[in-house]
């Protein structure tokens, strides 16, 4: 349950108003067309108070939280009653007021972001601000000519283009409402349900435990989207089954890590970055949804290869059946995931409605299963809990990415203005000589190190913005040059010095993260190698387009990766490691364009 106030009518409130946030984002699907100027600093508003204010954990820090939430609110407020009106000054500041409006959001905007993920999102998007200021100072190619004030701060900030442009169109209206279909599964039987499947499916084989940590945290992740959340969730589960099986510790936090991650690249949410890559790269979510599909079955692949090889290693042995769950228990928590899956899929391939449409259907599904437990049996005090616990999960949880989200938009309006993101695409080309792979290489750097500061779906939007148009010149497919940085921007979370899933999974069973490092980053290997597959093997990700092209590169891309996979984990000479891996490097990038 979410820690709530112990004082009965304020956690009322929060409540209340966690209900209004998942209400207000289901009215705008059902609702139609809501001016982009009123429905975005709605938004915003909704989730201020959820960021700044919710999860205070000193007095110091919630008096002021309720004030930036409150000036913040009322700035967003502003834009939306005066929309019409803002629509006909085409971003250009014309009074005073205005002028401290634009400033009051801007700022609220990078301390909301501080507050939620840290300082290096904001630094980064202040530092934007301080080019598109002061840029025109800068002598050389990466100066600017200048912008007004009134222009610049206008365009960010009262047009729809900065804080209310693409990005934050995506986190209203598509990312918010398949975070809140997440959530109120999770509330339910639907976590349960992924587990028992797990254990029924992978439970008896050599390795069970691992295998089962695998399936769950792929079928979780697909809903969860965070690494750190899926370790947290399923981990609680899964180490210690494999710890009271005799797995290593540093083997078992690994796996954990490794699977957790995986959910990020696994289909439908992505971690809100399948609908970023909607609205950048114009294709449709489906789609994305299939061109990412068979890289992601290629990560577990080479996750499940790399754990049977340690299990021969260690003599892992899989769950005792009295340990396992009765098939009665599978199908029927099962089915609390399967039915709202159904009228997702239904909704979106059978009907042909729109993603958001489709998972609002699957969110009422999900919400009627509320009413009922994994025992079939009705307890009112059990469905209010669980409806509690739902939308204050949304709430949050659509509070964080829209934070990320917004803050990340100032970088991106800053390039587009200033013009900067054409001349780092030219220093990049300049760079790597105008030759693709040398481009892949400083690219899936940069994404290396923005990932380890900033979460996922915000370093993936910035890499791409600056490098996405060079790796596109040099002749990638629009959703590859997207595919492939989004999944270098992933890197971190397994990578040191700084890897996230890593710290979580090595904390929850007392084991030194390094040890857990260097065992995820052959467990994933996967994570590395698939990226670049992608570009050796384009049929990789036209499973919609070719179907039969596409599964014939899966096969080939896997063939390899369980070489590689062999030759990390499976056996300790170093002949036959450089043997394995050479020949599985050869398999997957055999014929790949210069």
């Amino acid at each position: 349950m979410t820690d709530l106030p112990e004082n009965r009518l304020l956690a009322g409130f929060w409540i209340a108003l966690a209900a209004a946030l998942v209400a207000y984002h289901l009215a705008l699907v059902f609702s139609g067309l809501v001016p982009n100027l009123v429905s975005r600093p709605l938004h915003m508003a909704f989730i201020l108070p959820f960021a700044l204010v919710f999860d205070a954990r000193s007095r110091a820090r919630w008096l002021t939280g309720l004030v930036i939430a409150a000036v913040g609110i009322a700035a967003a407020l502003w834009v939306a009653l005066n929309s019409s009106a803002l629509g006909d000054q085409y971003g250009f500041i014309e009074s005073n007021f205005q002028l401290g409006v634009a400033i009051t959001l801007l700022l609220v905007v990078l301390e909301t972001a501080r507050r939620a993920i840290g300082w290096p999102l904001p630094l980064v998007a202040a530092l934007a601000l301080l080019y598109g200021l002061f840029g025109q100072h800068i002598p050389g190619e990466f100066g600017h000519a200048g912008t007004p004030i009134e222009s610049f701060l206008g365009t960010l900030t009262i047009a729809e283009g900065g804080i209310w442009g693409q990005l934050t169109g995506v986190s209203v209206n598509v990312v918010a409402i398949f975070v809140i279909f997440g959530a109120v599964l999770n509330a339910g039987e639907a976590g349960q349900g992924f587990m028992n499947l797990a254990s029924a499916a992978a439970g008896r084989l050599t390795g069970g435990a691992a295998k089962v940590s695998v399936l769950s945290s792929a079928l979780f992740g697909s809903i969860s989207g965070s690494a750190s959340a899926n370790v947290a969730s399923t981990g609680a589960i899964t180490l210690p089954a494999m710890t009271k099986l005799g797995y290593p510790r540093r083997l078992a936090a690994a796996v954990e890590a490794v699977a957790s991650s995986g959910g990020q690249i696994m289909p439908p949410l992505m971690g809100a970055g399948a609908f970023v890559m909607v609205e950048l790269t114009g294709v449709p979510y489906t789609g994305v949804m299939a061109a990412a599909a068979l890289p992601a079955l290629l990560y577990f692949v080479a996750v499940w290869v790399g754990i049977d090889a340690y299990a021969r290693r260690f003599e892992l042995r899989g769950i005792d059946a009295a340990d396992r769950p009765s098939a009665r228990a599978v199908v029927v928590t099962s089915m609390f995931f399967a039915v709202p899956f159904a009228v997702l899929l239904w909704g979106m391939f059978g009907a042909g409605f729109t993603p958001e449409y489709a998972a609002a259907m699957a969110i009422l599904a999900a919400a009627l299963l509320l009413l009922l437990n994994a025992e079939m049996t009705f307890r009112p005090r059990q469905i209010a809990e669980r409806s509690a616990n739902a939308v204050l999960n949304a709430a949050r949880q659509v509070s964080m990415i829209a934070s990320i989200i917004l803050c990340a938009s100032i970088v991106i309006g800053v390039l587009a203005i200033t013009g900067l993101g054409v001349k780092i695409t030219s220093l990049i080309l300049a760079g790597s000589g105008g030759l693709l792979w040398p481009s892949l290489l400083l690219t899936a750097l940069a994404c290396l190190v923005l990932g380890m500061e900033v979460p996922t779906t915000a370093a993936y939007v910035i890499c791409v913005s600056v490098a996405g148009p060079a790796l596109i010149e040099l002749g990638l497919a629009p959703l590859q040059a997207h595919l492939f940085v989004f999944w270098f921007a992933l890197l971190s979370t397994i990578t040191p010095p700084v890897c996230g899933a890593v710290f979580i999974a090595a904390g929850m069973i007392g084991e030194r993260w390094l040890k857990v490092a260097l065992t995820a980053m052959a467990l994933g290997i996967g994570l590395y190698i698939i990226p670049l597959g992608m570009i050796a093997n384009p049929a990789l990700i036209a499973l919609s387009e070719t179907p039969g092209a596409a599964l014939f590169a899966g096969l080939r891309v896997a063939a390899g990766l369980t070489l590689i996979s062999l030759g990390l984990i499976g056996t300790r000479r170093p002949v036959y490691t450089i043997a394995l891996c050479g020949a599985g490097l050869t398999i997957v990038f055999l014929g790949a364009p210069v």
